[in-house]
């Protein structure tokens, strides 16, 4: 099969478009047909090596040559004790601790897969299950009226959070760079804010701050909450994680204001009721490129340089 591998932690470079041996589906996996993956910022921190805890299961090299974890495609064949899918059955899924998305097939667990609504494409369903996760326990954390700032909005969990939050009543400030400015107005947001010129954390206070790009003090994020406010990041460097983890625990019990860590839980129940909300018509998938896999790099390029208006698509097969 053709697959984009890569054996070192670096960047673009790194990634090469190769034949290797097909998986075979152990006891309850499933082998996926792979459709389209479509990239996420855990697909660029794998592809970096950076943060650290980018390297479990692989310190020094890749535990997995194959990066991409949601994915969108046809099953092939089942492993033994598998009865819920059989060959044929199109389902979409996070495969987020084997990856292999970006490859002809790929081996998941039949419990990271959800049968793909007949109104979705396969495009659009790839899009889903990482980010619309996140999306939907983000503004889950919100009531009607709560004051929300959501850093990293633009992108692939943004563009369904900010969607999300409109249509519970959500106030949300939006943060990202300016060139998705108009996207996340257009989307949602109430107020829009540049990161490269304006501070967030010198505005508010805010009930709720989600912070997907997570880089801030922890005393930063202090000064943006209103009394009784949450803080909560989702990924962001190591360091950013630990100071959350301990000092922020500690200035939070100090000061009314809770500051920590949002654990996503994975599994198509957190991803399912917002892919029936897009096959719906309520919620759309914004995607900014769909591409082959043979372009994959220069797709990675671009989610790393922060380009991508909502998620990009990379289309395997047909």
């Amino acid at each position: 099969m053709r697959a984009l591998v890569y054996d070192r932690y670096g960047g673009v470079e790194r990634l090469s478009l190769t034949e290797m041996p097909r998986p075979q589906p152990g006891p309850g996996d499933v082998l996926v047909e792979v459709v389209a993956t479509s990239l996420n910022l855990s697909d660029w921190e794998g592809l970096r090596g950076s943060p650290a805890y980018a390297r479990i299961g692989g310190l020094f090299r890749p535990g997995r040559p194959v990066l991409g974890s949601d994915i969108a495609g046809r099953v092939v064949a089942v492993g033994s004790g598998v009865e819920r899918w059989s060959p044929g059955d199109e389902v979409f899924g996070d495969n987020l601790m084997r990856k292999g998305g970006l490859a002809e097939y790929a081996v998941v667990p039949e419990s990271a897969l959800a049968r793909k609504p007949a109104a979705l494409s396969f495009e659009v369903a790839s899009t889903i299950p990482q980010s619309g996760a996140i999306a939907e326990q983000a503004v889950a954390l919100a009531a009607p009226g709560t004051r929300m700032l959501l850093n990293g909005a633009g992108g692939g969990s943004g563009s369904f959070a900010l969607q999300l939050a409109a249509a519970a009543g959500i106030p949300l400030t939006a943060v990202d760079n300016a060139g998705k400015l108009d996207l996340m107005r257009s989307l949602g947001a109430e107020r829009v804010l540049d990161y490269r010129v304006d501070d967030f954390t010198r505005h508010g206070p805010y009930d709720l701050i989600v912070d997907l790009v997570a880089r801030r003090s922890v005393f930063a994020y202090r000064r943006a909450l209103a009394p009784g406010g949450r803080c909560l990041i989702v990924g962001g460097t190591v360091r950013t994680l630990l100071r959350m983890l301990t000092v922020g625990a500690l200035a939070g019990a100090l000061t009314g204001r809770r500051l920590g860590v949002m654990a996503v839980r994975q599994g198509p129940e957190h991803f399912l009721p917002l892919a029936e909300r897009v096959a719906r018509g309520e919620v759309r998938a914004v995607i900014d490129r769909v591409c082959p896999l043979a372009q994959a790099p220069q797709a990675f390029a671009a989610l790393g340089a922060g380009q991508a208006q909502g998620k990009i698509v990379i289309r395997v097969a047909d």
